[in-house]
C-alpha cells in the first residue's frame, strides 16, 4: 500500500477511511466493512461522535494495534492548553488506546469572530507538542488550516505541523493553502475528496471517468493523489471501499490534470475556516 513520509519519518497510508457519519444508522459496521476492504487508516475527530463505535470495531477485528493509524482531532470549542489534553485523553478513553498516530487542530476559530483565536491555536498547539513530545501521539497536525493560520501558529511553535486536512476536490482545490503546506514540508491530505458525492453525477467528470476505465469516484481520487495530496473518502460498502482503495492503476495526462484543474468552482462544502 502506497505511503507518504512524514517530516519526522512516520509513515502514514496514501488512502485513508474517512468515518465522519460513518457510524450513523449501523454502529461499529460501517468500520468493519472498511477493516474487511483493506483499510488500517482510519480518520475520526471528537465531534464525530464515534470514537466509541470505532474502538468496538477495533477490538472486534482483532486487527493489532500497530497494523493501525489512528487519526483523530481536536474540536474547536475544545481549544486552549488544558482544554486540549483533557480533549485528547477522552478521545483514548473512548478509542480504547494509549497513543494516537496522528492528532489533528479540527479548525483554527471557534467562531468567525473569536478574538484571541491567535492565542488559542498556539496554547492548543503547545499542549499537543508536550503529548508528541511525550510520545503519546506519534505525529501532529491540523486541518482547514489556511497560511494566515499556520503563520500565526509557527509564530511559537517548536514542532512544525506535519499533515494540514484540507476541502480539496474537482472544483474546489484551494490552491495557494496546498502550495504554502507543500513548501514547507506539510502533508496535504484531502477531506470530501468527492465533493460531499455531489461530483458523481457531473457529466464532464464522468466522462473523464469513462476514458480512464476507472470508476468516478476513483478518477477523483487518483487526481487528488497524483499531485501528493493524501485522501480520507468514506464508503458504506466493502465493494465502494475496496474501489476507493484502488486508485494506484493509472494516470491521468498533463493535459487532462490542467483540464481538470481548471474547472469552475463545484462540490463545496459551503464551509469556511473564517466565515
Amino acid at each position: 500500500m502506497k505511503t507518504y513520509t512524514l517530516l519526522n519519518g512516520v509513515e502514514i497510508p496514501a488512502v485513508g477511511f474517512g468515518t465522519y457519519l460513518a457510524t450513523e444508522g449501523n454502529g461499529k459496521q460501517g468500520i468493519l466493512n472498511a477493516f474487511a476492504a483493506g483499510y488500517r487508516y482510519l480518520d475520526t475527530a471528537s465531534f464525530y461522535k464515534n470514537e466509541e463505535e470505532i474502538g468496538e470495531a477495533i477490538r472486534e477485528s482483532g486487527i493489532s494495534r500497530k497494523e493501525l493509524f489512528l487519526a483523530s482531532k481536536v474540536w474547536r470549542t475544545e481549544m486552549g492548553y488544558e482544554e486540549t489534553k483533557t480533549a485528547f485523553a477522552a478521545s483514548l478513553q473512548r478509542l480504547g488506546t494509549d497513543y494516537l498516530d496522528l492528532y489533528l487542530i479540527h479548525w483554527p476559530k471557534a467562531s468567525a469572530d473569536t478574538p484571541d483565536w491567535k492565542q488559542r491555536i498556539q496554547d492548543t498547539w503547545r499542549a499537543m507538542e508536550e503529548l508528541y513530545e511525550a510520545g503519546q501521539i506519534r505525529a501532529i497536525g491540523l486541518s482547514n488550516f489556511l497560511p494566515h493560520h499556520i503563520e500565526a501558529l509557527l509564530e511559537t511553535a517548536k514542532v512544525m505541523p506535519m499533515v494540514n486536512q484540507l476541502e480539496l476536490h474537482v472544483g474546489y482545490m484551494q490552491e495557494e493553502a496546498v502550495r504554502y503546506s507543500q513548501e514547507k514540508g506539510i502533508l496535504v491530505q484531502a477531506w470530501s475528496p468527492l465533493g460531499r458525492r455531489k461530483l458523481l453525477t457531473e457529466p464532464v467528470i464522468q466522462s473523464f471517468a469513462s476514458k480512464y476505465q476507472v470508476t468516478v469516484a476513483q478518477l477523483l481520487l487518483g487526481f487528488l493523489d497524483q499531485q501528493g495530496i493524501s485522501v480520507i473518502p468514506k464508503a458504506s460498502t466493502v465493494e465502494r471501499c475496496k474501489e476507493n482503495l484502488d486508485i494506484h492503476g493509472f494516470t491521468l495526462s498533463n493535459e487532462d490534470m490542467y483540464f481538470l484543474k481548471c474547472l469552475p468552482q463545484m462540490g463545496w462544502s459551503g464551509e469556511h475556516p473564517d466565515l
